[in-house]
């Protein structure tokens, strides 16, 4: 039962929640426009008397004419500068074509003339506020000071060297134009052109060649150290930016010229030219880093660079040829050693930046050798067991260059030992985690700090020695200095966003504009409030928090932070893997006889082998580490294994402890990832000294195929012992492709395919004994043993297969009505495939082989029974074998015909058919596939 109110009573309630709706929405209107004014940026009070309409409201006029394409200014620059171009292109024609037609007289009062009022007219269109118009007119004069200088040249210095008078002329114009611009500071043109007119000079008077003219790499670093100074100190930033790109460019040029001289250099004493103009340039660049903060990185990294290449250059000069490379990864380890024994920090970066690069440098310089020495074997394939060679470089069967081989395991070890010594100062990067805890249902961040330092929630210092981050603060220290506006110990939005908690940070909640501050979990008291936000009567009373808010970033209940990639991870799997390059690399370097190659590269890969499973410290300071030294055991494995074919002892020797040394590490407890690697790798390398056997004692491929499937029934044996772990299904997938490789060297004898598929069949009948391998293992079996059968009645010449598939397809067929009448739900596949296969498989491929008509024609019709039956009794196994043969047997007996049909026809008629039947399927697409999905469907019904 309903109750409604009278009338008058519903009125009143209504007119009360409408009152209410009023004052809520002039709440959320007013909160929207403080917010509004809060996000938009202060606007200066000049720019709003200037521009009465920006302080009001914009009202929608829609009769008025549309706005312009282009605002005036921009219309105005636009004139100014067409007109600047078209009077510079009348200055420029009447100086070169009509220059002849006057006296001396005219000429210099024409041009004097033209200039003078030229950069005189700014000084009286500034005062009037007319500054585009000064600027196209400086610009204008500008241009006439160069066609003055020209001017002068041909009249009256028409015998001076051209390079010569450039040189002093564009100096002479730089100066009288920075004059000009100093003296007009409100013109923006004269300055920029005149920085860009400074890089002429210098460069123009090396290029004279005459008795004082200085070379022309101390005449670019010249103008790039004076480059430097403008952007040191000039005050315009485009005039800066300006300065800046002519010192990158000038200074860049003249590095890259004292390098080259550096480089080219033949003697200690010739190298020192260059090594002082890349010292001079170092200190350039010094001092561009220290005025300069912004570019305080690129700088001293060119500074780095440049100290590198000047010692370095020396150090190539007095060592023997080969050498060069290490001189200089040397000298970049002596700076990383100056760095560390405390330079300025600012360089610190830099210069860490510049020997990093040469470290980089100098082991890539290394790749090639490291690459020859393990894929070098890869040639010896086509001589195995010729004999032993003679010496290490003999062994690879590739040419190496004399130069730089004894050096390259020197550089790549110390580059592995700088890296590994870096390791030391690099902090470990800290991970992040959420756990829910008790009484915080939102999760709590912790932190995983330094080695040494347990998890601790994200905001408390980590409580051990050495953690790294800022030092702890008291619980009610305020988290970021005070704003305007806003009370000490609350943080603003903007602050947190995309913060990172620090040790000692204690947690802190978002402050709300306008909203009172919530006091952080560590602290307690009233919350401060916020004078400067607007009356809101819609927020919650002061000094309580702001429901609903999400937490800050870092604080209780955030979110996993995102790992930072881990530095000290990095260099320490970085030095490890050059480590073992470096002595991998020793045998071709010293030219070491072939046994002791050998005998090196097994005890480094075994040795790497050991390490990826036992890493002991290097897993805690470079998690990747274990990776890495699998990845440069195993290539050092394949390396060593192809190595050793050249005799068969070493091949033995080698094979024979790779398998032994795989398999132990296999056994040992360490990541299943790792442990399935290194048992395929045991598996791969089994397989490996079984058909080493089977070669030594002379077998033929079919005969040396049955000894390697002693490799899968091992694995299937072992894989029974070991039962449902991880490690179990990549060998036994590894034993599998033995097992292929020994049915692909057997396809040449029938009689062992047979035996070789028999046999596999055995091994996987007897893994389907277990049950979790049992419905693949079980289906492979099946297949292995009917295709041994095929092969066996190939390998017999049987001229009519019918005689002796018939019997097993009708038992087949018999045990599957029987099967299918107990279980309705059974397969058509399980019940009848096998046993018609059995059949209709070797009839196709004799009936391929006849060259009667009977037996397509039985099959034929066979295959169109079973066509038939399979669409009525709704049976897949039957529609799709049926379907299939009947397909192959008719495509078998009319190509001939199909052959002569297409013999007949134009050459142009089958690719306009085929287009003609791409135009149709293309025009009636969807119905097709709508045609195929409607198949798919109905033969996914069938049984």
């Amino acid at each position: 039962m309903e109750n409604v109110p009278p009338p008058a009573q519903e009125l009143a309630i209504l007119e009360r929640e409408l009152v209410r709706l009023d004052a809520r929405r002039a709440q959320l209107l007013a909160r929207r426009a403080w917010l509004i004014a809060a996000l938009r940026p202060p606007v200066a009070p000049a720019v709003l008397a200037t521009r009465p309409s920006a302080a009001r409201p914009s009202v929608a006029q829609p009769f008025l004419a549309p706005p312009p394409d282009a605002s005036p200014p921009s219309v105005q620059n636009l004139l100014l500068t067409l007109g600047g171009i078209l009077l510079t292109i009348a200055a420029i024609a009447f100086t070169l074509v009509s220059w002849g037609d006057l006296g001396i007289g005219g000429r210099s009062a024409v041009l004097g003339a033209v200039t003078v009022a030229a950069l005189a007219a700014p000084v009286a269109l500034l005062p009037r506020r007319l500054a585009s118009t000064a600027e196209s007119v400086a610009a204008l004069g500008l241009v006439l000071m160069v066609l003055d200088a020209y001017a002068l040249h041909q009249v009256a210095l028409a015998g001076t060297d051209g390079l010569g008078y450039a040189a002093f002329a564009s100096a002479s114009l730089a100066a009288l134009w920075t004059v000009y611009g100093l003296s007009l500071d409100r013109l923006r043109i004269p300055l920029p052109v005149a920085v860009l007119t400074a890089q002429l000079p210098l460069p123009l008077w090396a290029l004279t060649a005459t008795a004082g003219a200085p070379p022309m790499e101390w005449a670019l670093l010249t103008t790039a150290a004076l480059d430097v100074a403008v952007a040191v100190w000039a005050k315009p930033a485009g005039l800066r930016a300006i300065a800046a790109t002519g010192a990158a460019a000038t200074g860049g040029w003249a590095l890259l010229i004292g390098g080259w001289q550096s480089v080219s250099a033949d003697a200690p004493l010739d190298a020192a030219a260059p090594a002082a103009l890349l010292l001079t340039a170092a200190a350039v660049a010094v001092f561009a880093a220290w005025r300069a903060s912004s570019a305080a990185v690129a700088a001293s990294a060119v500074a780095g660079l440049a100290v590198i290449a000047a010692a370095g250059g020396v150090v190539r000069a007095a060592v023997p040829e080969g050498w060069s490379v290490l001189g200089y990864l040397l000298c970049a380890v002596a700076l990383l050693g100056v760095v560390r024994a405390g330079g300025p920090k600012w360089l610190a970066p830099g210069l860490t930046g510049a020997a990093g690069a040469v470290h980089a440098l100098a082991a890539l310089s290394t790749l090639p050798l490291v690459a020859l020495t393990l894929a070098g074997p890869l040639s010896g394939l086509g001589d195995i067991w010729s004999g032993t060679p003679t010496d290490a470089r003999g062994a690879l069967g590739v040419g190496l260059p004399e130069p730089g081989l004894t050096a390259a395991p020197v550089v790549l070890l110390v580059v592995a030992a700088v890296l590994a010594t870096a390791s030391r100062w690099l902090p470990s990067t800290t991970t992040a985690y959420t756990a829910p805890a008790v009484g915080d249902p939102k999760g709590t961040t912790y932190q995983s700090g330094p080695a040494g330092a347990g998890p601790h929630p994200a905001g408390t210092p980590a409580q051990a020695t050495g953690a790294t981050g800022t030092a702890p603060r008291p619980a009610n220290a305020p988290a970021t200095e005070g704003r305007p506006g806003r009370a000490t110990g609350t943080t603003h939005p903007a602050d947190q966003a995309g913060s990172t908690p620090r040790p000692g940070d204690s947690p802190t909640t978002e402050d709300h504009p306008g909203r009172t501050t919530g006091t952080t979990p560590s602290s307690s008291g009233p919350a401060a409030t916020d004078p400067g936000a607007p009356p809101n009567p819609s927020g919650p009373p002061a000094g309580a928090s702001w429901p609903g808010r999400p937490p800050a970033s870092g604080a209780w209940g955030a979110a996993p932070a995102a790992p930072r990639p881990d530095r000290r991870a990095a260099v320490v799997g970085a030095a490890l893997a050059l480590a073992w390059a470096g002595l991998f690399v020793v045998p071709p370097a010293l030219d070491l006889a072939h046994p002791a190659t050998v005998a090196l590269h097994l005890v480094l890969s075994v040795a790497a082998l050991v390490l990826a499973v036992r890493p002991g410290r290097i897993a805690r300071h470079a998690p990747a580490g274990p990776v890495v030294a699998l990845v440069c055991g195993l290539a050092g494995a394949v390396s060593v294994a192809l190595l050793s074919l050249a005799t068969r002892p070493a091949t033995f020797a080698v094979l024979g402890t790779l398998v032994a040394a795989l398999a132990a590490a296999a056994a040992v407890r360490a990541p299943r990832a790792t442990q399935a690697v290194l048992a395929c790798a045991a598996t791969a390398f089994a397989t490996a000294f079984v058909g080493a056997v089977a070669a030594a004692a002379e077998l033929p491929p079919h005969r040396a195929s049955l000894t390697l499937l002693v490799v899968p029934a091992a694995v299937a044996l072992l894989a029974a012992r070991l039962g449902r772990h991880p490690v179990a299904l990549p060998m036994e997938l590894t034993g599998a492709a033995a097992g292929l490789l020994a049915v692909v060297l057997a396809t040449e004898h029938r009689p062992t395919l047979s035996l070789v598929l028999a046999l596999c069949g055995v091994i996987a009948a007897g893994t389907a004994v277990r049950a979790e391998r049992r419905p693949a293992a079980g289906y492979l079996a099946a297949v292995l043993f009917v295709l041994a059968t095929w092969a066996r009645l190939a390998a017999s010449d049987v001229a009519s297969p019918e005689a002796y598939t018939l019997p097993v397809t009708v038992s087949a067929l018999v045990v599957g009505v029987l099967r299918r009448r107990r279980d309705r739900e059974a397969s058509s596949w399980t019940a009848y495939g096998p046993g018609l296969a059995a059949t209709l498989a070797p009839s196709l491929f004799a009936a391929w082989g006849d060259g009667h008509w009977l037996r397509p024609l039985l099959l034929g019709l066979a295959a169109l029974a079973l066509t038939l039956a399979g669409a009525r009794l709704r049976l897949q196994s039957l529609l799709v074998l049926g379907g299939t043969v009947l397909a192959l047997d008719a495509l078998h007996e009319l190509a001939p015909y199909v052959v002569q049909v297409v013999g007949a026809l134009p050459r142009w008629l089958p690719p306009a058919l085929a287009g003609l039947l791409l135009l149709a399927v293309g025009a009636t697409y969807e119905q097709r596939l709508r045609d195929a999905r409607k198949l798919r469907d109905t033969l996914g019904r069938m049984r």
